[in-house]
């Protein structure tokens, strides 16, 4: 089976997702470590009150998260799941 167009089609449908989306999240990520640890003058910086440039960041940084957990719910509903199911229905009816 995973020898077939379209698991090869499923297979680089979700890669052509994952991995590009992953090298951004990882350098967001390195981004807000270095500059923790090598701008801690800017990251300081007071924006308004007690909040500073460090907690934007990292609330950021869940934001990010949720949102590219969002992009990708929308992205496997709308072109992978459907390739999947294609491949599900393929299978069971090889198996009848």
């Amino acid at each position: 089976m995973e020898q077939t167009p379209e698991f090869v089609a499923l297979r680089h449908a979700f890669r052509r997702f994952v991995f590009p989306m992953t090298a951004v999240f990882l350098g967001w990520y390195l981004l807000y470590v270095l500059l923790s640890a090598y701008a801690r003058d800017f990251m300081a910086h007071k924006v308004t009150g007690n909040i500073n440039v460090a907690l934007i960041f990292g609330l950021a940084q869940f934001a990010s998260t949720f949102l590219i957990a969002y992009w990708y719910s929308r992205y496997a509903n709308s072109r992978l799941d459907p390739l999947a199911e294609k491949m599900r229905e393929t299978l069971e009816r090889a198996e009848r």
